[in-house]
């Protein structure tokens, strides 16, 4: 059994629990602290802010992919003008001296009918995956010793891993109707996109991200001696909150809502300009986006689900060439249609049902006029959701000056 614990000087403070897992691998793998309690995560916090170390918060569900972690992404594997470090975890480790995890299946953005039960739970592989993703920094001399501070290779700091209970002290049900508590919701934002197949699942999103951030930027100073109270100015503190927060462009409503929450909400950690939007990871033979939920695909869904992905592309080669937006439409039904008539004729075992596919303004989520092109708008979102068997896959890309809204 290996057991995951600190090695480096600045996370010498017990984890609230030593998470054990199977060691299937000849080698030691580097080591992680994790946090069940924001209390015990706190006290890391603390211990943290002495070292003035900028932290990265990467918040997720689990089932990490490459689309996480980049883990066995070639350069050949990836798109044109694609790094590594734009994947979401090597672009926090690459940013930043510190990088944070959460790993929380979150109820409050499931609907009654929606599969939290199902939602896979890989926790042992997702800590020995976070173990084996590393940057190194080019700009510091080579050490072989990764506990000193001066070491060029940057690997994940700390995990939390929170309960159910610890998120939501006064219990949580998938009925918004019968939840108590204190809840986050962006009005005139949610609803849009995939808020209108999925109208209460924003509320949740910001509700957990809200409680996230809070955990990670708040320290409670009541381990610390009173000279180190008094060493620590504003400017210590305010490296020791989340200073860059990283969420992924294949959920881009959530990522441009989120950045809207923290400014609404005048959160100074992290800025809104500081939460980053990674571009979506897609494998490298057909341009799926990579999701934990692809491992619900049977072979035969396996093989259609790059649908949506092919029909946005027609989409978008329509808008490049100038044609309006309904006519851009219509191109990506095309690509949908001659794709289940070749699943039938290959005898394939698929049903696909297409939730939508829209253009929406980047700023508001409003949907633009059949009649719009390119130049009338500098970014566009162009997204969609298409069932393939039971499975919901979402997928989106910018159109435009995508700088304007990513990274």
């Amino acid at each position: 059994m290996l057991v995951v614990q600190t090695t480096r000087s600045l996370l010498h403070c017990s984890p609230s629990r030593l998470l054990t897992i199977n060691r299937t691998m000849s080698t030691i793998l580097p080591s992680i602290p994790i946090y069940e309690t924001a209390a015990a995560f706190r006290q890391w916090r603390e211990k943290a802010l002495l070292e003035k170390k900028s932290v990265g918060f990467v918040p997720t569900m689990g089932a990490l992919h490459e689309g996480h972690l980049s883990l066995g992404v070639s350069r050949r594997h990836l798109h044109q003008n694609r790094s590594l470090t734009h994947f979401i975890v090597r672009k926090s480790l690459a940013e930043n001296d510190l990088t944070v995890l959460s790993i929380f299946v979150n109820p409050a953005q499931f609907a009654p009918h929606e599969d939290l039960a199902m939602y896979p739970r890989t926790l042992e592989q997702d800590i020995a995956a976070l173990a084996r993703v590393s940057f190194t920094d080019p700009s510091l001399p080579h050490t072989d010793d990764l506990s000193s501070e001066h070491a060029n290779v940057r690997q994940p700091s700390a995990i939390f891993l929170p309960r159910v209970k610890e998120m939501y002290p006064t219990g949580i049900t998938q009925d918004v109707s019968t939840q108590k508590g204190t809840f986050v919701e962006v009005q005139g934002y949610s609803h849009q996109m995939e808020g209108k197949s999925r109208p209460t699942f924003f509320r949740g999103v910001a509700t957990v991200v809200t409680k996230l951030l809070n955990v990670v930027q708040v320290c409670t100073f009541s381990s610390l001696s009173t000279g180190q109270r008094h060493i620590i100015n504003y400017h210590f503190w305010s490296l020791l909150q989340p200073t860059r927060a990283y969420f992924g462009q294949k959920d881009i409503q959530q990522a441009l809502l989120l950045k809207r929450l923290t400014s609404d909400l005048l959160m100074s950690y992290p800025l809104s300009q500081n939460i980053r939007i990674v571009p979506t990871a897609r494998d490298h033979t057909d341009g799926l986006a990579l999701s934990s939920r692809n491992a619900y695909l049977s072979r035969d869904e396996r093989k259609m689900a790059p649908t949506l992905y092919h029909a946005l592309v027609a989409a978008k080669t329509a808008w490049e060439a100038g044609s309006s937006k309904a006519e851009c439409l219509l191109k990506a039904q095309e690509v949908i249609t001659a794709r289940e008539r070749q699943a039938s004729n290959n005898g394939l075992d698929v049903e696909m049902r297409l939730d939508f596919i829209e253009f929406n303004d980047a700023d508001t989520f409003d949907i633009v006029d059949g009649k719009v092109t390119r130049k009338d708008f500098d970014v566009i979102l162009l997204s969609g959701a298409l069932y393939v068997g039971k499975t919901r896959l979402i997928d989106n890309l910018v159109l435009g000056d995508a700088s304007k809204i990513m990274l």
